[in-house]
């Protein structure tokens, strides 16, 4: 799905277009908000309250993301290519990761 370009490489030009530690810090809010929302959005024949809360995290998160952005004043990269739009979230993973490897 991501083609013969390795990981490693999408999530460094994810990470070119995320310098700014305020766009850093809405995407580390924002991005696992949007997955969560992803997967209350897919629970949601199981309880009827689980689309509210899915669709209010949803909005939120790509609020936060989008806000980031602004002040970055760069476009978010799936508008060039949609693919960037599974990257964010292994973005996130690597960012939580070294973050708690480093603290050991």
């Amino acid at each position: 799905m991501l083609g013969t370009r390795p990981m490693a490489e999408w999530i460094q030009a994810y990470a070119q277009s995320h310098q700014h530690p305020v766009n850093r810090a809405c995407h580390t809010v924002g991005i696992p908000l949007v997955a969560l929302s992803v997967l209350l959005l897919l629970a949601a024949p199981l309880s009827p309250g689980f689309w509210k809360v899915g669709l209010l995290f949803f909005g939120v998160g790509w609020c936060f993301q989008f806000l980031g952005h602004a002040v970055e004043g760069k476009p978010p990269e799936f508008f060039k290519d949609w693919r960037f739009l599974l990257v964010g979230l292994r973005w996130w993973f690597a960012k939580v990761l070294k973050r708690e490897v480093s603290s050991v």
